[in-house]
């Protein structure tokens, strides 16, 4: 049975879907004749999306993938200029920045699902879901050298996301793309998909992860985000925090038994707790 995406929402900039029997929608960055680069309005519609998904307690995950030939080719220039030229503290954030902060906070799990190019700010953007899957075909760079910048965000992230800092440097000096096969031996990227592949199984893996209860999700989430910035000893400890907070909204322990009785045999990815 093929999926039924439902629009949601459409904005000239971006589309809002709805997975028709899943908890699952869809953002999708839809200025495919600008190769889905990021400007004000397109942004604006993207925070718009995020107060809508954050408001049905029925989604459990978002999937941002672009219109057309590509993911997204990065920030738009001229839409950078303008940002560039206001009067603006340095403290306070680029509208780019807010949305890929945004998106590493939000309370949902976030996919990524690239294809073609994923350049610059998107790709500063793309490191900031919980999960990503590209088309091993892909094309994932920092073209921000050429000219004359360093790659704002996107340094950040793939430092701070574990990328070895001798491979940020090759691709943010030398410039050059590195595939999306690449980019899942450099662990930039969740997993490489053939490209015939990849909408049917980030599907396939959101409506897997919608079926499980939103509690440890959203604070499985929250150890992740939060326990990358600290030590060993703190995240432990935020581990205990987050444990204890999420024993508040549901029990873990509860339906113990019927879990264990249905992974005999093996493992079992089809359970669901009664409660879900």
């Amino acid at each position: 049975m093929a999926d039924k995406w439902l629009t949601f929402k459409q904005w000239p900039e971006l589309i809002l879907e709805r997975l028709a029997d899943a908890g699952v929608a869809r953002v999708i960055l839809n200025r495919p004749d600008k190769r889905n680069c990021l400007n004000e309005a397109l942004v604006a519609a993207w925070f718009e999306a995020l107060d809508i998904v954050r408001a049905d307690r029925d989604i459990k995950v978002m999937i941002t993938k672009g219109a057309g030939i590509c993911f997204s080719s990065g920030l738009d220039l001229h839409f950078l200029r303008k940002v560039s030229e206001e009067p603006r503290d340095w403290d306070r954030p680029t509208p780019t920045v807010q949305i890929a902060e945004a998106l590493r906070v939000f309370p949902r799990i976030v996919i990524a699902q690239v294809h073609g190019y994923c350049l610059g700010g998107a790709l500063g953007v793309m490191n900031c879901h919980d999960l990503v899957f590209a088309a091993d075909d892909a094309q994932l760079g920092m073209p921000e050298i050429l000219r004359g910048s360093f790659g704002q965000l996107v340094t950040s992230t793939l430092v701070h996301g574990g990328i070895p800092l001798k491979k940020v440097a090759l691709m943010q000096l030398v410039g050059r793309n590195i595939s999306g096969a690449e980019a899942d031996r450099w662990g930039v990227i969740s997993q490489a998909l053939p490209a015939a592949e990849l909408e049917a199984t980030v599907t396939g893996i959101a409506r897997e992860i919608a079926a499980r209860h939103l509690a440890p999700l959203e604070h499985a989430k929250i150890t992740v985000q939060m326990g990358r910035d600290l030590s060993v000893s703190q995240a432990i400890q935020l581990d205990q925090l987050v444990g204890a907070r999420l024993r508040r909204a549901m029990d873990p322990t509860a339906h113990v038994e019927s879990y264990l009785k249905s992974q005999k045999g093996g493992p079992n990815l089809e359970y669901k707790r009664p409660d879900v």
